[in-house]
């Protein structure tokens, strides 16, 4: 189990009660890199789409529109097919 949890299409409730859209906005191109996370990241995609790669461990495919939580520690290398655009927070 790599840890990482995806939410497809959450309701706009769900979303609110996050407070999502209050979150900083990140963006990054079309690119390849690794990452490991220090804390836990909660994000959500407004576009583009990635594959994220755990260290040993299955591709997780990740997309507009998808709720996710990275845990703390995770190890994974990031795979941007499209531009991604998304709301994030730490902790």
């Amino acid at each position: 189990m790599n840890g990482i949890r995806v939410t497809t299409n959450p309701s706009a409730e769900e979303l609110e009660a996050w407070g999502v859209f209050r979150w900083p906005v990140w963006e990054k191109e079309a690119s390849e890199f690794p990452w490991t996370y220090d804390e836990c990241e909660t994000c959500y995609i407004l576009e583009g789409e990635v594959i994220v790669t755990p260290d040993g461990g299955a591709p997780v495919r990740i997309k507009e529109r998808d709720l996710v939580v990275f845990p703390a520690g995770l190890s994974c290398r990031w795979q941007i097919l499209r531009d991604i655009r998304k709301h994030y927070r730490f902790g």
